[in-house]
């Protein structure tokens, strides 16, 4: 589907939430569902669930999360923490008068939608989280630590965190080129580059585009973060540790609310830091006590490498808890 296609089909607005504006693109009436996408992306990456969805009698609203698009981007840091990601998405359920959500997140959506059921799971009906699993909190070791440990400090998430390393990194290639690099990854492993050696440089550009994605669609996030840059998108990774701080009180708590978590068979990390072990173990289903797992092929963005199928399990969620 070209982007023309789907950009006409929605409307787009900004919306004061949380003192700041949210750009959102929605589609569809009925009960609402939440979007939420992940680094490096914007609303466009569920371009194909919104018009299903929408065409299936929902109220479909992708925001650009803050630092991304056409929202706001707080140069602090600081301002990205687990409350004020949370405080923007319950501002957009108060404009429009919305008691709960259907609520959707991939990559660094799906950690909002973990925080979101976490602080205010009276506003959340349902969560599928993609890719990224409830991961419980250490009551001892800072985020940053515990990734250093597992993986070593040339991970991506040590690298962004330094602010204007990885955005001269970054800056070294076109956006399209960035965005090859990251949509496109079939890296299998937790991302860590070489010693002495930037992420953004060791991930390979892939040179033939593969079939569920057009270099059309490729420009269309380009373009946007040619406009944005990418400080908000690292900003969330700079807070982490922040955040950690900040979840002390929720130390031990369980996710409560429905939730359905689909993950890639070939993501980064799933088969080697021992997340599969862990999605398929019953830590996760003791932290996470209402969930099911669902483990298909393919790699880390998976609502739009295997659009279709990751719409249907949406879809079947949310009618199974609307039948509930």
């Amino acid at each position: 589907m070209d982007h023309i296609g789907i950009t006409s089909e929605v409307n787009h607005q900004r919306i004061k939430s949380n003192g700041i504006w949210i750009h959102i693109a929605e589609q569809g009436t009925g009960p609402i569902v939440l979007l939420l996408h992940g680094f490096p992306e914007i609303w466009y990456s569920w371009r194909h669930q919104i018009k299903y969805l929408a065409k299936n009698g929902y109220h479909v609203v992708a925001p650009d999360l803050r630092g991304y698009g056409d929202s706001d981007s707080p140069m602090s840091p600081n301002s990205y923490t687990c409350h004020h990601l949370v405080g923007d998405l319950i501002g957009l359920l108060d404009h429009f008068g919305e008691k709960q959500a259907f609520v959707v997140g991939c990559d660094w959506g799906a950690t909002i939608g973990w925080y979101l059921s976490l602080l205010r799971p009276d506003r959340v009906k349902g969560f599928i989280g993609l890719s990224v699993p409830y991961y419980p909190r250490s009551s001892t070791l800072k985020p940053l630590q515990t990734i250093t440990n597992l993986y070593g400090d040339h991970t991506h998430v040590s690298q962004f965190q330094n602010p204007g390393r990885a955005e001269r990194s970054f800056a070294r290639y076109d956006c399209l080129t960035v965005m090859k690099k990251f949509v496109l990854t079939t890296w299998p492993h937790f991302l860590v580059a070489p010693h002495g050696m930037e992420i953004v440089d060791f991930l390979p550009t892939p040179s033939v585009i593969p079939s569920w994605i057009t270099e059309e669609e490729l420009m269309f996030f380009a373009d946007k973060f040619q406009e944005s840059g990418f400080t908000g998108a690292f900003n969330y990774y700079r807070a982490m540790d922040l955040n950690w701080e900040l979840l002390a009180p929720w130390q031990g708590s369980k996710i409560t609310v429905p939730t359905k978590f689909i993950v890639g068979d070939k993501d980064f990390g799933f088969e080697s830091g021992g997340v599969r072990d862990y999605v398929e173990g019953d830590l996760f289903k003791s932290l996470v006590p209402n969930l099911e797992v669902v483990i298909i092929d393919g790699h880390h963005f998976i609502h739009q490498e295997r659009a279709q199928q990751v719409s249907d399990q949406i879809l079947s969620f949310i009618h199974k808890l609307s039948l509930d």
